[in-house]
């Protein structure tokens, strides 16, 4: 997408609020510059669709240390990692070394989701450290904040929370704004077989329950808006209504709720604050693209961030895989951000090892489907490493890998008797036979 658009240089006394806004007026920003870069585009190309709502930069004016990057459907699909401290697991300091590893990994967003202790140290800290987009759910933190019951909440309590996140630096948040009171209604009368399985969602909806009250998140809307606008932090539109299990997949309370989030982006985009829409939890594959047009028409292509989607029920122990089964078709059909699944989902914190399962699995998906979707350049480290294999330069293999270290380790723990085979195939290795056949030499095997 290229348009003929007058660019203007950034100056150092900022002229915009967001970088929508800067998009809309043809300012070039260094995150715009930076992340053009990085996705091999030009800003005249990329300016149109962060004006448009098609890409979001989520670099909140606050997070000093951020390394951009752009989430969008037509750009290289990125990867989030959840994180944060429990009550039964409490250390902030294992934490941080999970945040960094999975920097490290190539995460790109760091959500940080806990729900005991001091989190504001911990929160500052990702903020002035992290070099990845840092997201949060306020709706954990008021409880945890205000140390009260949540029935003793206010509707201010909340958003006074959304503007202290805003002001920690924080880049994008989720906000369950979707759910109303008619929902609670819907809910009772659909007979879902999980109900409501998103912990923020199922939050609002028991304040709602509990107070008699309206959503804050709904109908404070426009002030969250000129929240996140002053600081420019991105709206991720919760889907507190996303299916747990297989039988709720496209149900009513979720087609519903996305109609709903449809409209909260477009009085987003007219006060020019960035927004990502959230998507399915739990989905068989025939359904998944389906979901991924519907949200791209009802959120005016809007970037979508899906959790998983798991195509299963029965892999506890194994989510990472049926996550990444999920996500590869989701982000071929158009997704731009993976929120990644460990093999601890559904049954604890994940310690470091599965952080590392659950990247490498989204990793693999993301890649797979920027390949099917013809993102530029996305094909070429497979080049790479067909010509590493054809040559049987293993050093350049561990270069093209997404787990080095792991590939590494296999051919070590298993060294074969020749360097030029492995010890799968020894001398019948194809790829040694047909070098030697082509360059005219004798093909010993016995």
């Amino acid at each position: 997408m290229k348009e003929n658009i007058t660019i203007k240089e950034d100056t150092t006394a900022r002229q915009y609020a967001t970088q929508m806004e800067a998009a809309k007026k043809g300012i070039l920003t260094k995150e715009l510059e930076a992340v053009a870069e990085k996705e091999s585009m030009t800003p005249e190309e990329l300016m149109p669709l962060v004006a448009a709502g098609k890409v979001v930069i989520c670099a909140n004016k606050n997070h000093k240390c951020i390394d951009p990057q752009g989430v969008g459907s037509m750009l290289k699909t990125k990867i989030n990692v959840n994180l944060g401290v429990s009550r039964d697991c409490k250390d902030y300091d294992i934490e941080m070394k999970k945040v960094m590893a999975a920097v490290d990994m190539g995460a790109h967003a760091i959500m940080d989701l806990s729900s005991h202790g001091d989190t504001i140290p911990f929160r500052r800290k990702l903020t002035s450290e992290c070099p990845a987009m840092i997201g949060t759910v306020p709706v954990y933190d008021s409880v945890i904040h205000y140390q009260r019951d949540l029935d003793t909440l206010t509707a201010r309590d909340f958003l006074d929370v959304v503007r202290l996140h805003a002001e920690d630096g924080v880049d994008f948040v989720t906000l369950h704004c979707g759910i109303t009171r008619k929902t609670i209604e819907q809910i009772k009368n659909h007979k879902r077989k999980m109900n409501i399985v998103s912990r923020g969602g199922s939050l609002v909806f028991a304040w709602m329950c509990m107070t008699g009250n309206e959503n804050p998140f709904y109908e404070y809307y426009d002030e969250i808006l000129d929240i996140c606008r002053e600081y420019d932090v991105t709206i991720s539109l919760g889907d507190a209504c996303r299916p747990g299990c297989l039988a709720d997949a496209s149900d009513v309370c979720q087609i519903e709720e996305l109609v709903r989030l449809g409209e909260l982006t477009k009085r987003a985009w007219a006060k020019d604050v960035q927004v990502m829409v959230e998507g399915p939890g739990h989905m068989s594959m025939d359904q998944i693209a389906a979901n991924m047009k519907i949200q791209q028409t009802i959120c005016g292509g809007a970037p979508f961030y899906v959790l998983g989607p798991l195509v299963t029920d029965i892999a506890p122990g194994y989510d990472h895989i049926t996550s990444a089964i999920g996500g590869a078709i989701a982000a071929a059909s158009g997704a731009a951000f993976l929120c990644y699944v460990t093999p601890a989902e559904h049954l604890a914190l994940p310690n470091v090892d599965d952080v590392k399962q659950g990247i490498i699995a989204s990793k693999i998906a993301a890649h797979a489907a920027d390949i099917a979707k013809g993102v530029r350049g996305a094909r070429e480290i497979d080049d790479r490493m067909a010509d590493a294999r054809r040559e049987l330069d293993w050093d350049a293999q561990w270069a093209c890998a997404i787990d080095p270290e792991t590939a590494k380790k296999i051919r070590e723990d298993r060294k074969p008797e020749h360097e030029d085979t492995c010890s799968m195939c020894g001398k019948f290795c194809a790829v040694r036979s047909m070098n030697k056949a082509l360059a005219g030499e004798y093909i010993d095997i016995l």
